[in-house]
């Protein structure tokens, strides 16, 4: 049949105006419908889409850059058509730090930057890690779109994980309503002993420490149980100690303190006249008309009665504070790191006290050594640790005197004491507190990390004190370092190891006092 013939037959003998308004009134029936088809089979193809898009979860603080396709539309249902992607909502650099970008085919967009939310924390807001994507697109190609076609829209998540230190709260401690008594201390604590360089010009190894309440107690508002005392005698006498009060202990806070104070004012008083002590430790470097049992020996007994009865003389003041506001000494839990140093014209003499985790670290990075002053203690139950305050600590003198050491040695880089709260995430196994690796690593990352170890920079105590809020999963106690070092000399050989070996002394068992 040919198209004539069939217009005849669709019009008829009807007048050419008649003809054209059929024909008219035919064709918007025809587009009518068309359009309605085409509408249901763009309703069924969009209901048919598999949003499986590739957006993993974005870091904060993390860069972040990500390509996202566009589903496949089913060519069963509509032939040749496509998904043309027109814009992407949801994210911007000012809020967010992330840029959308859509490709100029439509068929991809991409996420750029990097993520943060520092924007939705105003006022101490808790920041959303969930933001809803708009993906606003369109179908095209293959048949032809109704004009009125409108644009679809569909919306996915998408999740920027939070910096977990941001999680962190830090509430200050509410002494005002604190029960008495108070105790009352700051959240940090730093200080910087300047030895001054003698008269030649030779530099002296200075003291810097830092202690800064831990994540885990700034959250609950609850104080810092660390402390820590250094001086530095005319004599020339180094003394230390740091402690680590027990976090479940009431007044722990308290205990710590008296630990440190009473231990290092014990050993000053002694210090000051110190010159039959110095002569022993002069008889054994030498073995001077002596054997060296005997010199042990008493060498032994010097540290016994200055180091080991400070030691005791501090958990004496920790019972005499508990009686006087009539509470348990368990409350007032505290560990103890407590070491004396001096150096002669044969070398540096180092005595030590250790009860309670934490490290004591004689260091040596030219000799590439790392000699531990003691043994971290271990309690019945994983977790767990000794204290100053147990009575079985002093119950005899044969448990105190395994908790003395000295060491002669001919120099050091640095002699480390810190509370487990650095301990555990920089060495995270006692066995690991042997590896000279280890301090290498530590030393390393003090310095590359803003801490100037250098002559008379006092900048340094504050310089340590920022480098306290190191990052490490699941490690959150409070935190304390102390340092006794010497600015290295570049430009000095290295030591023969065989030369710079320390040998542990243990003093012979004495009777009680």
């Amino acid at each position: 049949m040919t198209l004539d013939k069939a217009l005849q037959i669709l019009i008829g003998n009807r007048d050419d105006d008649k003809a054209e308004k059929i024909l008219h009134f035919l064709s918007d029936k025809l587009w009518e419908l068309y359009n309605t088809d085409v509408m249901d089979k763009v309703k069924m193809a969009d209901g048919g889409l598999k949003w499986n898009l590739n957006m993993p979860n974005a870091k904060e603080n993390i860069e972040y850059n990500q390509t996202v396709i566009m589903p496949q539309v089913n060519f069963d249902i509509l032939n040749n058509v496509e998904l043309e992607l027109v814009d992407v909502k949801g994210l911007d650099e000012d809020n967010h730090g992330l840029k959308l970008t859509v490709a100029p085919d439509g068929k991809s967009f991409v996420i750029t930057g990097t993520p943060s939310l520092e924007s939705f924390r105003k006022d101490g807001a808790v920041a959303e890690s969930t933001f809803e994507l708009t993906l606003v697109y369109k179908f095209c190609g293959g048949i032809e779109m109704p004009e009125n076609m409108p644009t679809l829209e569909h919306k996915v998540p998408f999740v920027i994980n939070q910096d977990p230190r941001k999680l962190w709260r830090n509430l200050p401690v509410d002494w005002e309503n604190m029960p008495e008594p108070k105790y009352k201390n700051d959240d940090t604590q730093v200080e910087y002993v300047k030895v001054e360089a003698l008269a030649d010009g030779t530099p002296q190894k200075d003291i810097v420490a830092a202690s800064k309440r831990g994540r885990s107690h700034a959250q609950e508002g609850k104080p810092r149980d660390d402390y820590f005392r250094m001086e530095h005698m005319d004599n020339g006498w180094y003394i230390m100690a740091v402690a680590d009060g027990a976090g479940s202990a009431k007044y722990s806070r308290q205990g710590s303190k008296i630990a440190c104070d009473e231990s290092v004012s014990y050993c000053m008083s002694k210090l000051g006249q110190s010159r039959a002590f110095e002569d022993a430790i002069e008889i054994y470097s030498h073995l001077h008309d002596i054997t060296e049992e005997d010199a042990r020996k008493i060498v032994g007994n010097h540290i016994y009665n200055i180091v080991g009865k400070a030691a005791f003389d501090a958990h004496k003041a920790i019972q005499t504070e508990a009686s006087l506001t009539k509470q348990p000494i368990k409350y007032y839990a505290t560990t103890l790191l407590l070491a004396i140093c001096k150096k002669f014209s044969f070398g540096w003499f180092v005595a030590s006290f250790w009860v309670g985790d934490g490290a004591i670290c004689l260091y040596d990075k030219n000799a590439h050594t790392a000699k531990i002053l003691g043994v971290p203690d271990e309690g019945e139950y994983a977790g767990q640790t000794r204290f100053l305050t147990m009575s079985e600590i002093f119950k005899d003198a044969t448990p105190l005197y395994q908790r003395l050491r000295f060491n002669i040695v001919d120099d050091f880089t640095a002699l480390f004491l810190m509370s487990d709260g650095v301990s555990d995430p920089k060495f995270e196994t006692d066995a690991n507190l042997n590896n000279p690796d280890k301090w290498d690593a530590l030393w390393d990352d003090l310095k590359e990390n803003g801490v100037e170890l250098t002559d008379d920079n006092e900048a340094s105590k504050d310089q340590l004190l920022e480098w306290l809020d190191f990052w490490s999963p699941g490690n959150h106690d409070d935190r304390t370092i102390a340092i006794l070092y010497e600015e290295e000399d570049n430009n000095l050989a290295e030591k023969n190891a065989a030369e710079n070996q320390t040998s542990e002394k243990e003093p012979e068992e004495q009777q009680n006092e």
